[in-house]
C-alpha cells in the first residue's frame, strides 16, 4: 500500500483536506497517510521555510505531498511555503487541467463550446527566483533566470503528456519578440524538443495574443506550455473559463518528488464554517492517484463527482441558487453516494489499477544541471549600473574620462532605453543608467580589467550592478537597449 505525506494546511485546508480524504477512505483507495507540519503555525514557530525538519524528511522519504492551501505570513521577510516547496525539491512541472465540468455554468458552457486545455508551466525559474534588489531608493531590480537545462525539463515533460494524451495540439506562449534572450531561449528549447515529436503539432503564439484567444476561442487550444510566470497568469485566466479556482487542479512534478494541491488560497473569510468547495483539493488528489497507478480508484470517484455535478448538487460558490446549496460535508457525502454512477458528459474510463511505488532516491550530491556543449566564450565589455540624477551628457564625459586605452563607451540607456550618444529630451529618466562599455575592437578582456574599469568609475560613481558582454561561439550573448 503506498504511502503519501499529507499536510492539511491553513484557512480552509483542513476542511476540504478532511472532506476529500473522507471521499478517498469510502472509495477504499489504497493509501496511508501520514501528516506534516507545514503552514503559517509553522512559520509563526519560527521555522523560516514554512515546514519542520521532520516535515521535510517525511516527504523526501516518500517522494509524494498531498497538500492544502497555505498562507504566508504578511510582513515578516519570508518566502512562500509554496513557491518554496516547488523548488526545494525541483518539481518543475506545474500541470494545471482545466475542462468543462457540466453543472457549472459558464459563458462557453452555455454557448456549447467545449473546453479541455492542459496548462503545463514552469515551476522553478524566471522572476519566482525572488532575487530583488534595490539598486537606489527609486529602481528595483528583478533578476529573470531562464535555463536551457530548466526549459528542457519542463518542455521534454509537456510533449511526453501530451503523447500519452493523444493531443492534437501543443503550444508555447511566449514573449520571445521582446525578451528575445530570455524567452526566446525558452522557445528556442521547444522547437529543439518538438523534432523528437513529428506527430504533434507543435505551434508557438505570444502570450497576449495567446490570452485574447482564450477568451474568444478557447476550443482551439489544448496543450500549452509556459514560463513561469506567464504561465501562472494564464493558468488563472483558464480557470476563470471552466469556473474559477474551485475547479483548478494543480499537480507540481518532479523527478523525486511530486506536490498535488488546489490552485486557490485559503480563503480565511470563511474558514471553519464548513461551506468550502472541495473540489478544486479532490480534482487534485485525482491526479495523484492516477500518478501512482490507481486508475480505476480516480476514475470511480471523478465519474461519482461528475455524476454528482450534472444533477445540480452544489456547494454556495457555484450553481443555480434556487437550488439549495450544500455544505462542505454534505458535498462530499453526496459524492459518496453516487460511486458506481456514469455522468452522461466525459464518463472516465475504468482502466485497471497499476499501482506504482514511487522511486525514492537517495541523493549524495545535488544534481547540477549544465549543458555540455563546448562553446567558445570571450568577454568583450561590460555593462556599468550606475547611481546618478545627472544628465546622459554629463555622465557620459566622466565615463569617457575612465576607458584608460582599452575601453570604449558604446552607449547609455536609462531603463532599456538609449539616451547617449543619440536619444530624445522627451526620454524620461530615472536616477539608475546603463553605460555599456566595450573593448576596442572587440577583443577579448580579463575580469581583472572589468575590475579596473569599476576601480575607475567607483571615483566619480555608486555602481550598483554590472553585467559581462559575452560572446559565445561569435554570437553576442546579450541584448541592446531600445534605440541602440
Amino acid at each position: 500500500m503506498n504511502k503519501v505525506a499529507v499536510a492539511k494546511g491553513d484557512g480552509i485546508g483542513p476542511e476540504i483536506m478532511e472532506a476529500v480524504l473522507k471521499i478517498f477512505n469510502a472509495a477504499n483507495v489504497p493509501l496511508e497517510y501520514e501528516y506534516v507540519d507545514m503552514g503559517k503555525w509553522v512559520f509563526d514557530k519560527g521555522y523560516s521555510n514554512g515546514m519542520t525538519p521532520a516535515a521535510q524528511q517525511t516527504i523526501e522519504s516518500l517522494g509524494i505531498l498531498f497538500k492544502g492551501p497555505m498562507e504566508t505570513p504578511k510582513g515578516k521577510g519570508v518566502k512562500s511555503v509554496n513557491v518554496t516547496a516547488r523548488k526545494t525539491w525541483n518539481t518543475y512541472a506545474n500541470k494545471r487541467v482545466f475542462q468543462t465540468l457540466h453543472g457549472v455554468d459558464t459563458v462557453f458552457s452555455k454557448a456549447g463550446i467545449p473546453i479541455d486545455i492542459t496548462v503545463v508551466r514552469e515551476n522553478i525559474e524566471d522572476t519566482y527566483g525572488g532575487i530583488e534588489h534595490m539598486l537606489t531608493h527609486d529602481v528595483a531590480l528583478s533578476r529573470r533566470f531562464i535555463t536551457q537545462p530548466g526549459s528542457m525539463q519542463v518542455i521534454k515533460y509537456a510533449f511526453e503528456m501530451a503523447k500519452k494524451k493523444g493531443t492534437r495540439r501543443i503550444t508555447c506562449g511566449h514573449k520571445a519578440n521582446i525578451m528575445k534572450l530570455t524567452d526566446g531561449l525558452f522557445l528556442q528549447t521547444f522547437y529543439d524538443v518538438a523534432k523528437d515529436y513529428p506527430e504533434l503539432k507543435a505551434d508557438d503564439i505570444i502570450v497576449d495574443d495567446l490570452c485574447m484567444k482564450l477568451v474568444t476561442r478557447p476550443d482551439q487550444f489544448d496543450v500549452v506550455v509556459l514560463t513561469n510566470l506567464q504561465g501562472d497568469i494564464v493558468s488563472d485566466l483558464c480557470a476563470g473559463l471552466v469556473g474559477g479556482l474551485g475547479f483548478a487542479p494543480s499537480a507540481n512534478i518532479g523527478d523525486h518528488i511530486s506536490i498535488f494541491e488546489a490552485v486557490h488560497g485559503t480563503a480565511p473569510d470563511i474558514m471553519g464554517k464548513n461551506i468550502a468547495n472541495p473540489t478544486a483539493l479532490l480534482l487534485s488528489g485525482l491526479a495523484l492517484l492516477r500518478h501512482i497507478g490507481l486508475m480505476e480508484s480516480a476514475a470511480t470517484i471523478e465519474n461519482a463527482l461528475l455524476y454528482t455535478l450534472e444533477q445540480g448538487v452544489h456547494t454556495g460558490d457555484f450553481g443555480d441558487k434556487a437550488v439549495q446549496s450544500l455544505n462542505t460535508t454534505e458535498f462530499s457525502e453526496a459524492i459518496i453516494a453516487n460511486f458506481g454512477k456514469v455522468p452522461e458528459n466525459n464518463p472516465k474510463p475504468m482502466l485497471e489499477n497499476q499501482p506504482i511505488t514511487p522511486t525514492v532516491f537517495k541523493l549524495d550530491k545535488n544534481p547540477m544541471l549544465e549543458n555540455s556543449e563546448n562553446i567558445n566564450e570571450t568577454i568583450i565589455g561590460v555593462d556599468m549600473f550606475i547611481e546618478s540624477n545627472e544628465q546622459p551628457m554629463v555622465i557620459a564625459e566622466k565615463c569617457l574620462q575612465h576607458t584608460f586605452g582599452l575601453f570604449k563607451l558604446v552607449t547609455i540607456s536609462n531603463r532599456g532605453t538609449q539616451v547617449w550618444p543619440t536619444g530624445s529630451m522627451y526620454t524620461n529618466l530615472v536616477n539608475t543608467y546603463a553605460c555599456r562599455f566595450e573593448s576596442v575592437g572587440e577583443v577579448s578582456v580579463t575580469q581583472t580589467d572589468i575590475i579596473e574599469l569599476y576601480r575607475h568609475l567607483a571615483q566619480d560613481f555608486k555602481i550598483c550592478s554590472t553585467e559581462l558582454l559575452n560572446v559565445w561561439d561569435g554570437k553576442k550573448a546579450y541584448s541592446l537597449a531600445a534605440g541602440q
